[in-house]
This record gives C-alpha cells, structure tokens and sequence, in this order.
C-alpha cells in the first residue's frame, strides 16, 4: 500500500494517457518561458524530485513523470522497455505543455533519456526547443560505473527470479547503500521508495526495467557524442560520494566534454536531491542561469 506521504503527492498529479500507456504526471506553475522538465533514476520515480521542488519559487513551471514502469505509472510485463520509448514520452508531455524552452534535469537513468533527447537535438530531430540541461550522477559512462550487486544479478540470467525474492528488508539494506553517512536514509524515505516501488507489481519487473542499463553499452557512441558535440549549456553536479556513478564518471565525462560547468558535493552520494536538495536548488539555479544568458 502507499503510503501517506506518497499519496498527497499522487493527489497532486494526474494519469495521463502517453503513447497508449498510462503515465503519472506531475505539473506546476505555467505561463513562463521555460519549463523545467524532471527525468528520475532507477529504481525510483518522479517522487525523487520533492524535496527539490519544495524549494523551488510556487510560479516555477515545470513536469515531472513517472517512467513506464515506475513509481505510479502503468508497468506492464509484456512492454520492451526502451529509453527511446521514455524520451518519446517526455516529448509527447513537453507538447502538450506548449513550451517556449525546455531545460532538463536529469538523475541516474534519467541522464540517459537526457543524453537521447540531445542527440535528437543535435541532429535536429527534437520536438522542443532544448535550452540546457543540469545532470548529475548517472551512470552515463558504465565502464566507469560501479553498478550495485542488485544491479548486476537484475542483469543476469537470474534476474527474474531476484526480482520475484525482492522484499522490503532486502531492498532498504541496499538502498541505503547508495545515501552518505552524513545523510542517511531515512525510515520515511525508505517506506515511500518501497511502496511506489512495489505499486503494480513494480519490483516484479525490475529484470525488464533495468534494460537501459544494456542500451547504454549499445548506444554508446551516440549518447557519449551527445554529451560532447551538444551545443547548448550543460551543467554537471555531483555527489561525490557515490558508491555507483563514481567520481571516476565524473572525471571521464570532464575529459569527454572539456571544460563542463561542474558542480561538486562533497557530502553527498548517489541522491543528492534527496540528501541536500538546497544544494541541487542552488545548482540547478546557476545552470538556469548559464542557459538563459
């Protein structure tokens, strides 16, 4: 069952049907010139994203969804789960806000739906006007990631039977791996994350949804391409303890696109939107800065 918290943020959003599926957006403010345009990790969702916004001013235009098959959107068993397929989505969403331009902030996976969404720019195929983009711990190079031992049984030939055994003790021991000593997880946090996690059978389909992980091995040379022929501002944070995107992306993506703006956090780890979300607020406000000037 959800919880309470997660559902007063359900309360705000609304299902919308996407691409013949059923999404769970979440839109605020309206009428400005720019919208901010939310992309989540995995296993996680949208909800990942509400200390930040908390911050951010009540006007601030901006959407927020769940991926296919997270959080509290439809996940269904028999879909081939795709990045292309989310960025589709989060196109699709981005017209139906009619937008001048369109800043992205992306975490983990969704740096990667990120990255397509530039390349798609890049080769002027994209819906939208893109004016920047603030990304921060993703594994968007994986040979320089560290993936999680769920991660890589999830990519095994096990992986269905692991996520079938998933439980809510074995999922909080790991998750918390991923947060810094300094900002544990919290018992509130880890009790949402598992309920939106487990909603429709979530964690039953987590074998199917870790896919992206292999499409970032395929997809290598368009989206490291993306990332360093891109034109627009991009904007890098990051936690610099995470145990999973390592400061080793970090340093691979500053040798990929020399002279990025980055943004780092010394306490924080693989959630620093969650661990120190007035940190990424300040950050996401300079990289704001740098795409309108």
């Amino acid at each position: 069952m959800l919880t309470d918290r997660v559902r007063h943020w359900r309360d705000d959003g609304a299902i919308e049907e996407v691409l013949g599926r059923r999404l769970f957006v979440r839109r605020r403010g309206g009428g400005e010139d720019t919208l901010l345009l939310y992309l989540h990790g995995f296993p996680s969702s949208s909800y990942d994203w509400r200390p930040l916004q908390a911050l951010r001013p009540p006007g601030e235009a901006s959407v927020a969804f769940d991926f296919l098959g997270f959080g509290l959107s439809e996940k269904p068993r028999d879909h081939t789960y795709t990045l292309a397929w989310q960025a589709d989505a989060a196109e699709e969403l981005v017209r139906r806000a009619a937008a001048e331009r369109v800043f992205v902030v992306g975490h983990d996976m969704g740096t990667s739906v990120a990255s397509e969404l530039m390349a798609r720019d890049l080769r002027d195929e994209l819906g939208f006007a893109m004016s920047g983009a603030l990304l921060f711990n993703g594994s968007m190079l994986l040979h320089l990631a560290k993936p999680t031992i769920g991660q890589r049984l999830l990519r095994s030939p096990l992986g269905p039977l692991f996520a079938r055994l998933t439980n809510e003790r074995s999922f909080r021991a790991q998750f918390s791996r991923i947060f810094s000593p300094d900002h544990p997880l919290s018992a509130d946090e880890a009790a949402d994350q598992w309920s939106l996690l487990t909603h429709g059978g979530g964690q039953r389909i987590a074998h199917l949804t870790i896919n992206y992980m292999s499409e970032r091995e395929r997809f290598t040379e368009r989206w490291h391409g993306a990332i360093r022929d891109w034109p627009k501002p991009l904007t890098l944070a990051w936690g610099m303890q995470d145990p999973v995107a390592r400061t080793e992306v970090l340093d691979g993506l500053r040798a990929l696109r020399p002279g990025v703006e980055t943004i780092e956090l010394p306490d924080a780890a693989h959630y620093p939107q969650i661990e120190q979300p007035e940190l990424i607020s300040a950050a996401l406000d300079t990289a704001l800065a740098r795409a309108s000037s």
